[in-house]
């Protein structure tokens, strides 16, 4: 699956990020480490950070700035309004595309 897979995630990554924002506000390591733990092993931090500053400037989330036990203050991403109406809009969008590829993978059905 390779390097299907990390094409694919490419294209959903934002809208797993999101979604799991809406469960609770997270800062960038607690992602990361969920998004292994639920078996993407290959997600390095660093796309995660990318993807939040994205997420960020495009006003889909909130930040607060937290202070931490060890180094600086960690920026904690908390989903917002316009976040909630974009993660909305990719289960659409998701359950749109899923159906059409279980018809195409069944024959056209």
């Amino acid at each position: 699956m390779g390097k299907q897979l990390t094409e694919m995630l490419k294209g959903t990554l934002e809208g797993i990020v999101l979604a799991l924002l809406s469960d609770r506000p997270a800062y960038g390591y607690e992602i990361t480490a969920s998004l292994r733990d639920q078996g993407f092993a290959d997600i390095a931090e660093g796309t995660i950070y990318a993807l939040l500053v994205r997420i960020e400037q495009r006003g889909l989330v909130d930040v607060q700035k937290v202070p931490s036990e060890k180094g600086p203050p960690r920026k904690v991403y908390s989903l917002n309004a316009q976040g909630r109406e974009h993660l909305d809009e990719f289960w659409r969008t998701w359950s749109f595309l899923a159906e059409r590829l279980e018809q195409l993978r069944k024959g056209g059905k």
